[in-house]
Parts: structure tokens; C-alpha cells; sequence
């Protein structure tokens, strides 16, 4: 079954059945929304790749995800208005949502796409689901850890991933607060949805089912918004659906930034030379249409600031990779709608284009994520967030707590605790998960140092 332009399109709400905003359109608001909200605002202190803070400023998860919905937001205008050329048939709303609302969807879910991400950049998700399987036979109350658990249950702990965790906290209600979460348009949540599975359909051959997508507390709410927006169900797995077309334009926005921006920091930290930037981007941009590599060259010879060399070569990039991405969007257009885009459209760009994207992401891996300063992050990062899972874990599991995990929960917010007294394990255990996964990089180092004894305050 092929899905229509028209049936990705929903405006309804989680949780809302308030009146449209006259001012705004309904994606305009899911973006508003997400600017103005404290889970957004956290990814300040959230690390991106290096340490924070530093002496020299580098990004973080707030500005990475900024930088992101700009990129989104012109990916989504420029393949919006594309699409409503190749289809003069479209009626006037379907017309207006391409050519204008496109881009507002694209850049609200490239805001939200990295909201679900714990502290410490990506080992901050590995503590959290290495933390589950190297204490699936911790003892609580004479059990198993991973006895409190269906088998389900369990894999949601042990493949623990930030963007299943990013639907969570988009779509949840927390004691006190109004129904449906952010309320965000199911259009907007399905266009973060990289991976729509469930923990059990993990399936790392398959690129939508890589990782996991949303955690069974989520599935009622994943299978709303698929439904409302077109989604397909995989045909092997009831627990799987195709990804939605407008995910590979979020995704998209994300692979250009990162791949450049993180050379940018690097260069600032002198971990990476001017010259080697300069050669490895020129080799990129010498295979693009849309511009003169003469001409580039001339411009950095004429450009004497060393990171105003840096920021032209940039934006030259971010550019040819953005018209490049929405050239490939356009053509992909029959399996986007078919479910059947086995790759992301980056991936999609010309072999030499590809050699050039590869010489980047090796230098990237073995000079930047392998750099002394990042590692010494991840690991700190990994140990810290381990630590409060090994105090917070037990005291949210026991039927009779003693004294210290009665302490324990007293610091876990009243909005974590769903469920309250009748709360199940699963629902207990994520008081824990929700409270520590929500904490920035500086929290989460204050409140670990605090509570074993490493430092208490005293003069």
C-alpha cells in the first residue's frame, strides 16, 4: 500500500481538542511550544560532543538542535515548493501546507529530535542500557532485577535510546500537568520518528528499525499518531511501521550539521588545522552544481580571519548538502510514499560525493569522537549516570524502603512519580529513568558528587 501527499498530513493534538490558533498555523505552534518548554531549554547543558563548558565556546545540544531546525526548515521549504510544482492537480490547502507549513514541521521535529537525549552525548543512552544489562541479577526485595519485568518490558531497559525517549517526554502527562504533553500535531512526532518500532522488532539490518522508536508505556500513543499520519505497518511485525517521509528530511538536517559543525569546534579546540578542513571541504564542494570552486577559492584567499575562513566554507557546504538532499528528496518521491527509502538521503548522493562524505566522517571518528577530551567525557559521564541509576534503581523497586531509599525518592519530583501508590515495576522503575535522563551534564555531576560524599558542601 502507497501512502498520499495528503494523508501525512494531521493537525490533530495529543491530549487537545482546543480551538486552532488564528494567529499561528498549528505546526507554527508545535514550534513555539518547543522553544518556550524546560526539557528544550536543558539541552544547553547537555554536551553535544566536547566537555562543557570550556574556555572556548563549542556547541552544545541546544545550539546543535537550533542550527538543525534552520537547516530543517529549508530543506522543508525547498522540497515543499518542488512538490507542488510536480503536482499542479493539489487542491489549495494541500498546496498551501507544502509550500509554507512544510518548513514549520520540518524545523519543529529537527528542534525536538535530540530532547530525549540523556546527559554526556551518546554514552549518557549506553549508561543508561548498560546499567540494565550488567544488573539484570541485582537482588531487590529477594528478586531478580529483571524479574520485576515482562520480557518487553525489560528490552524497552536494556535498548534503552533517546529518541524513543524523546516521544515520552513529547507525549506524556506528568502528575500536575495538562494532558497530552508538548500537545504537539501527530505530524510533527512522526517526523522524528527515525526509528517506528517497538523494542522487541529491533532489527540493526533494517535502517528503521535500527534502534527503538517508542517504549510500550508509548505504543497506544505511536499507534494514534501512525495512524493519523499514514504510517505504514511492516508487514512481518505488528510491532513495527515504515517511516514517515517527512523523517528523512529531519534526518537529513542532522547529518549535513553534524558532519560540518563538528569540524567548526574542532578547529576552535586546534584539534583539527585550518588547512585540513579547508582541503577536506574543497574536496566536497568540488562536486557541486551550484557553485564555483574557483570562485570559493578566491573568496578564501580574499577572507583574512582564519574563523571567518571557516564559517564561509560552512555555509558553502551546509548549502550544497541542503540542495543536494532536496534534489534526492524529490526524486525519491515514489518509495517515500511506499515506505520502501531503505537509506538515508545523504547516503542517496553520488559515489564521489559519498568518497568525500567518508573521508570526513573517518577523520571525524578517529580525530574528534576519539579525541583524549571526549573520551575522558564519556567516560566520566558513563560512571556518573551508572551511579545514581545504582542508588535510584533499587529505592523505586522496593516494597518497603529503608531509610536511605526513602531519602532517595524524596529527591525524585512528584511529576516523575506516574502511577503513584499503585504503580506498577515498569512505571516505577522509569520515576528513576525520566528524573536522571532528564538531567544536564552539570546537574547530574552536582547531585552524584553530592549524594556519595564526594562533596557535601561543607567548608
Amino acid at each position: 500500500m502507497t501512502a498520499t501527499w495528503h494523508q501525512l498530513i494531521s493537525r490533530v493534538r495529543t491530549g487537545s481538542t482546543g480551538t486552532p490558533d488564528q494567529n499561528r498555523s498549528d505546526f507554527q505552534v508545535d514550534f513555539d511550544r518547543l522553544i518556550f518548554s524546560s526539557p528544550f531549554r536543558r539541552l544547553q547543558n547537555k554536551t553535544q560532543v566536547f566537555p562543557l563548558p570550556g574556555s572556548v565556546f563549542v556547541h552544545n545540544r541546544l545550539t546543535h538542535s537550533l542550527e538543525v531546525a534552520s537547516v530543517g526548515r529549508s530543506l522543508g521549504k525547498m522540497a515543499g515548493r518542488k512538490l507542488c510544482d510536480q503536482h499542479p492537480e493539489w487542491n489549495n490547502d494541500l498546496r498551501e501546507f507544502y509550500a509554507y507549513d512544510l518548513a514549520n514541521v520540518i524545523s519543529a521535529g529537527c528542534l525536538a529530535h535530540d530532547i530525549g537525549n540523556p546527559a554526556f552525548g551518546h554514552s549518557g543512552e549506553d549508561a543508561i542500557a548498560s546499567f540494565f544489562r550488567e544488573h539484570a541479577s541485582m537482588n531487590i526485595d529477594g528478586r531478580q532485577l529483571s524479574d520485576f519485568f515482562s520480557q518487553a518490558e525489560w528490552f524497552d531497559l536494556i535498548h534503552f535510546e533517546g529518541n524513543a525517549n524523546s516521544i515520552r517526554i513529547l507525549t506524556q502527562q506528568l502528575n500536575g500537568r495538562l494532558p497530552g504533553g508538548f500537545r504537539m500535531t501527530y505530524t510533527t512526532l512522526a517526523s522524528i520518528a527515525k526509528y517506528p518500532c517497538a523494542s522487541q522488532a529491533r532489527n540493526k539490518k533494517k535502517l528503521h528499525r535500527k534502534k527503538i522508536g517508542f517504549f510500550q508505556s508509548e505504543e497506544p500513543i505511536f499507534r494514534a499518531i501512525a495512524s493519523h499520519t499514514g504510517m505504514q505497518k511492516e508487514q512481518d511485525n505488528p510491532l513495527a511501521f515504515r517511516r514517515h517521509p517527512f523523517v528523512f528530511l529531519v534526518e537529513a538536517a542532522d547529518d549535513i550539521c553534524y558532519r560540518v559543525i563538528d569540524f567548526e569546534d574542532a578547529h576552535r579546540l586546534k584539534i583539527l588545522r585550518t588547512e585540513e578542513i579547508q582541503e577536506w571541504l574543497l574536496d566536497l564542494l568540488k562536486y557541486s552544481p551550484y557553485d564555483k570552486l574557483d570562485a570559493i577559492r578566491d573568496r578564501l584567499t580574499s577572507i583574512g580571519d582564519i574563523n571567518e575562513k571557516m564559517a564561509y566554507l560552512r555555509a558553502k557546504t551546509i548549502n550544497y548538502l541542503t540542495l543536494a538532499c532536496t534534489e534526492e528528496y524529490i526524486r525519491q518521491e515514489e518509495s517515500l510514499l511506499a515506505g520502501t527509502l531503505e537509506q538515508p538521503l545523504i547516503d542517496l548522493l553520488p559515489g564521489e560525493v559519498q568518497q568525500s562524505l567518508q573521508a570526513i566522517d573517518e577523520v571525524s571518528f578517529s580525530r574528534i569522537y576519539k579525541h583524549q577530551s571526549v573520551v575522558e567525557l564519556e567516560i566520566a559521564g558513563y560512571h556518573i549516570l551508572s551511579g545514581l541509576l545504582r542508588l535510584f534503581v533499587p529505592a523505586v523497586l522496593k516494597e518497603d524502603p529503608n531509610g536511605l531509599d526513602k531519602n532517595i525518592l524524596r529527591l525524585v519530583p512528584e511529576q516523575f512519580k506516574l502511577g503513584g501508590k499503585d504503580a506498577s515495576p515498569y512505571q516505577r522503575i522509569f520515576w528513576a529513568i525520566d528524573y536522571i535522563s532528564g538531567m544536564t551534564d552539570i546537574y547530574a555531576t552536582e547531585l552524584y558528587k553530592k549524594i556519595t560524599g564526594i562533596s557535601i558542601g561543607l567548608s
